[in-house]
C-alpha cells in the first residue's frame, strides 16, 4: 500500500506524526478492507507487527495507540483526543478490540501487537504487517 507524504504529515495521536498517522491510516485501511470484502464477521483476532523504526520507537512515539485506534475505525484527523486514553484502557484491560466499532475480537497486547526492532520489510525500513 502506498501512502503519499501529504497524507503522512497531519495531526496525529502521538509526539511523532510519522509514527502515528501512517500506522493509524494503515490499520483503518486494513479493517475497512476486511469489511468491504465481507470478512469482518469471520475475524477472531488481529495481529500487528511493526518493523524497523516503528518497532524500535513505536511505543514511545505512540504507534501502538495509533494502530489500536485505527483498527477501531479512527482516522488521525478525526479522532477525539479526549477519548483516546479511556479507549486504550478499555481495550487493554478488557482484552477486546472492536474493529471499526462494529465487530469485537479478542486482543492480547503481548502477542497481537509485536515490535520487531531489528527486522525490516522489503522496500522500506519502517513497515508494518497486519494479519
Amino acid at each position: 500500500m502506498a501512502i503519499s507524504v501529504f497524507e503522512m504529515f497531519k495531526v496525529g495521536v502521538g509526539p511523532s506524526s510519522s509514527h502515528t498517522v501512517g500506522p493509524m491510516r494503515a490499520a483503518l485501511t486494513f479493517a475497512s478492507g476486511l469489511k468491504d470484502a465481507g470478512l469482518l464477521p469471520r475475524v477472531r483476532r488481529v495481529k500487528a507487527e511493526l518493523y524497523g523504526s516503528l518497532g524500535a520507537t513505536g511505543k514511545g512515539h505512540g504507534s501502538d495507540k495509533a494502530v489500536l485506534l485505527g483498527l477501531e475505525g479512527e482516522a488521525p484527523d478525526l479522532v477525539d483526543p479526549d477519548t483516546i486514553e479511556a479507549r486504550l484502557v478499555r481495550i487493554r484491560e478488557g482484552k477486546r478490540l472492536t474493529l471499526l466499532g462494529l465487530h469485537p475480537v479478542d486482543y492480547c497486547e503481548k502477542t497481537d501487537l509485536v515490535f520487531l526492532r531489528r527486522q525490516t520489510l522489503p522496500y522500506h525500513p519502517n513497515g508494518m504487517r497486519l494479519t
